[in-house]
């Protein structure tokens, strides 16, 4: 008859904090990466907005000789996934020397207000400017 000691199975303290420590720098990585996918797709669905206003704004020139000066003048409302985090508006409905707008998309939650790209504007002109320190170039091409 031998006499031994009984394996006990589980696992001991240090191995379970080793787990957590593990997990908890995986975290540190990936949910910064997550924030940031986010941030963009939510610009990414602002420009898409902004890129709808500037279509509606050209059929409202081509039908009226000059641009609406606002979104409901459009017939154009913010959807509930950008409105809670930028604020679309038409500014500078201007008539002279030339017609123009510009659509302007200011960011209103918190994420948004930490994404470098800032405002973001598109002019009548077809130009593409950001307000942040990030290049209009990366902004726009969704980076």
């Amino acid at each position: 008859m031998k006499h031994g000691k009984v394996a006990l199975a589980g696992f001991t303290l240090i191995e379970l904090m080793i787990v957590v420590a593990v997990i908890g720098v995986l975290a540190a990585i990936v949910y910064p990466s997550y924030q940031d996918y986010v941030r963009r797709a939510n610009r990414s669905a602002a420009q898409q907005i902004m890129l709808d206003v500037s279509a509606k704004q050209e059929q409202y020139l081509t039908d009226r000789r000059s641009y609406a000066p606002d979104l409901p003048t459009l017939q154009v409302s913010t959807p509930a996934d950008v409105a809670q985090h930028y604020q679309v508006t038409i500014a500078n409905p201007g008539a002279a020397p030339a017609p123009s707008y510009d659509v302007v998309a200011t960011p209103i939650s918190a994420m948004q207000l930490r994404d470098a790209c800032g405002v973001l504007t598109l002019r009548s002109t077809g130009v593409k400017s950001v307000g942040g320190t990030r290049s209009s170039a990366d902004c726009w091409a969704g980076r």
